[in-house]
């Protein structure tokens, strides 16, 4: 007994600055005004709007974290492979290559540049975050080469990794974030030359061949419980010659994806999360459903979900986003690439797009016939590949 009453009190405490996270994202979806002075002394100021979460709410949910079991963590070791460096290091234009490290981190090699997004190469994000429960990052942060730009979406601990930015501060030729992230960076040695800060809707060029614009999501910031809202968060636009892509970053639905959309669309591949969600906090997380829309809004063609699979975050089981986004894209004819941790998805003169729903294998929750846990058989690639070049003119059915 003297042991447990300890370990309650301990995790009350954690659920409760988790759910306080959550509630203190309420203010994000509101008209918010930026105020800004010389460096990286720049605040995010929100006006209006109310908690979304009521005490009760707060209560219940911080219960269910601690005592209801809902298969959020995956009954055995999931699937992944080695991260193959070649598609991540190859120079050549024309080329779209995506590999997946597990939640919202990325190596995208886009026409020859590399990019890297909200690197997490730890497996414990903090003293009191979750942990990956879906085994060790595929790729040993000291292999990776140079990189071109690390592109931040907002400073939670499972998007901003500490220990990842002070291994990627001398690889990385350029940090590009939201405003007031760069001076979190300057504390952990990135040179000031290397940070580019951008407010929504301000582009950067890297070379003449990269473009990347930070553009709106409705989500909140904070590392502790005295800095909420202190700096911004975004979702990312990247355009080289050849291609264009979205990145979400954290957020919830609205009605800036379809300006987005209209502004820099079509894109030829969108990752968007799809998991963490829950009613109480419906405003700053995506449904799945809502994931294929945000897509559709976006005129997206390729749909790569993100923000799954990895961190227990919230009370539905960790296979539920897949399974409800599958369905919606199925239902809304939207291609989608379903790769396991490590794996590479591929658009440009050789497609390879992962299709398999290998997370029922894993979970062991059907016995249907599944497409091998490779990159899906040919027909399989083959229909998803003319079904992203249909899905350039396809409208919005909704």
């Amino acid at each position: 007994m003297k042991t447990i009453i300890p370990l309650i009190l301990v995790s009350v405490v954690c659920a409760l600055l988790l759910t306080h996270c959550i509630r203190s994202g309420a203010w994000a979806s509101r008209e918010s005004a930026l105020i800004a002075d010389k460096g990286h002394q720049r605040v995010t100021q929100l006006r209006g709007g109310r908690p979304i979460m009521s005490i009760s709410d707060t209560v219940a949910t911080t219960w269910s974290f601690l005592f209801t079991q809902n298969s959020r963590t995956p009954k055995s070791e999931l699937p992944s492979r080695p991260v193959e460096l070649a598609h991540f290091n190859h120079r050549g234009g024309n080329q779209l290559r995506a590999t997946w490290l597990g939640h919202s981190s990325l190596m995208i090699n886009i026409d020859g540049f590399r990019l890297l997004t909200d690197p997490v190469f730890e497996k414990c994000v903090s003293i009191l975050g979750p942990t990956r429960f879906n085994g060790e990052v595929p790729l040993e942060i000291d292999q990776l080469p140079e990189i071109d730009a690390v592109i931040i979406s907002h400073d939670h601990y499972d998007h901003l990794n500490k220990f990842s930015i002070r291994v990627l501060k001398d690889r990385a030729r350029r940090f590009i974030v939201p405003i007031g992230v760069g001076a979190r960076l300057e504390k952990w040695g990135v040179s000031d030359r290397k940070i580019i800060e951008l407010d929504w809707w301000q582009e950067h060029r890297l070379s003449d061949g990269l473009m990347v614009a930070a553009t709106p999501a409705q989500h909140f910031s904070g590392r502790g419980l005295t800095d909420r809202n202190q700096t911004l968060w975004a979702s990312w636009v990247i355009e080289s010659h050849h291609h264009r892509i979205f990145f979400s970053g954290d957020t919830g639905y609205f009605d800036g994806f379809k300006r987005i959309g209209a502004v820099y669309g079509p894109f030829d591949m969108t990752f968007i999360e799809c998991g963490a969600y829950n009613p109480a906090w419906a405003d700053v997380h995506l449904f799945p459903e809502q994931t294929v829309q945000a897509h559709l809004d976006l005129r997206g063609m390729l749909l790569h979900p993100i923000h799954w699979g990895t961190f227990n975050l919230s009370l539905h089981p960790w296979y539920d986003p897949m399974e409800r986004l599958t369905a919606a894209a199925a239902r809304w004819g939207v291609p989608t690439a379903t790769p396991i941790v490590g794996d590479t998805t591929i658009i440009g003169e050789s497609n390879r797009i992962p299709t398999a729903h290998w997370w029922r294998l894993a979970e062991q929750t059907t016995a249907e016939t599944l497409i091998p846990l490779t990159t899906g058989t040919a027909r399989a690639t083959a229909t998803v590949t003319a079904n992203v070049t249909a899905a350039a003119t396809r409208e919005n059915p909704l």
